[in-house]
């Protein structure tokens, strides 16, 4: 049976980390970390990610700002919003909730963020900053699943980790972040051939593909470390892209849906924010 990596559990220790270095930092310089989010539209899951992570905010002490526009507004009036908070001094990182709806240029939308306040540093310059090793900020996801992994005490360096999933939200930064901890990663994505031939050599095993239960027991290396990405909405609830009752089996370590990853993707964005505060701070001295 193996060992379940508990999202919630570390998320909260992160958070309590965050909660006592804002406190210092508002004392010994008058800097409160501020996050802005913008959601687009009334799209349900948004709604309760928005709702989740203004919680998560006050829940450490940042000031939160919220921003909700119609899904027709004019992506002028969008570009036009980011660019105020862009210059709002006491805003430290600005996220726009994805997807946008249809008609909009998400692109050009998260171009418009300034590098330092792209908190889910999905922006050209942070993303090439990961590639280099050279970051502020890391995509939240890929983040808080290396923290979780650092939090377990899973030994990275010289690991064979494969990573299912070449997005550039989770499974591009994913796969560099694990290089940079000196794992030797594979990236596989809709075009490999013999999938599981591969995913079978994986210590390590992160699966970002988007689909229920895709990866079952017979794919999975004995004692591995199993990563689920996924966030699927079925009959029977939320599952995985991972057959957990069967994997668990097998795995050495392995994270449950809900609960896993999901809990550490806030977390991040908050670490994420409170850098930004703190290069303000520095700034101003």
């Amino acid at each position: 049976m193996a060992i379940l990596l508990d999202g919630r559990q570390t998320a909260s220790k992160c958070r309590e980390r965050i909660r006592a270095q804002v406190e210092t930092l508002v004392k010994e310089t008058g800097v409160r970390p501020g996050l802005a989010v913008i959601l687009v539209g009334e799209d349900p899951a948004s709604q309760v990610y928005v709702r989740n992570k203004k919680r998560a905010c006050e829940d450490v002490g940042f000031v939160s700002e919220e921003y909700r526009l119609s899904a027709d507004v004019p992506e002028t009036e969008l570009l036009d919003l980011i660019d105020t908070l862009n210059e709002k001094e006491t805003i430290d990182g600005i996220l726009v909730q994805l997807p946008l709806p249809q008609g909009f240029d998400e692109k050009k939308v998260i171009a418009a963020i300034a590098p330092r306040k792209d908190v889910d540093a999905f922006g050209f310059e942070n993303v090439g900053r990961i590639m280099t090793g050279d970051f502020d900020f890391v995509p939240c996801t890929p983040a808080g699943i290396l923290m979780l992994l650092k939090e377990y005490g899973v030994e990275l360096a010289g690991k064979r980790a494969v990573v299912i999933g070449r997005s550039n939200i989770v499974g591009k930064p994913m796969a560099m972040l694990l290089l940079h901890e000196n794992a030797t990663v594979s990236i596989c994505h809709s075009h490999t051939k013999d999938l599981g031939a591969i995913t079978r050599e994986a210590e390590i095993l992160v699966a970002a593909v988007g689909k229920a239960g895709f990866v079952t027991a017979d794919m999975v290396k004995d004692g591995a470390v199993v990563i689920d990405v996924g966030m699927n909405r079925t009959e029977k609830g939320l599952c995985g892209d991972v057959n957990f009752e069967a994997v668990k089996e097998k795995a050495a370590m392995i994270t449950p849906v809900p609960g896993g990853v999901g809990p550490m993707t806030i977390a991040m964005l908050l670490q994420n924010t409170l850098t930004s505060a703190k290069k303000r701070a520095a700034a101003r001295q």
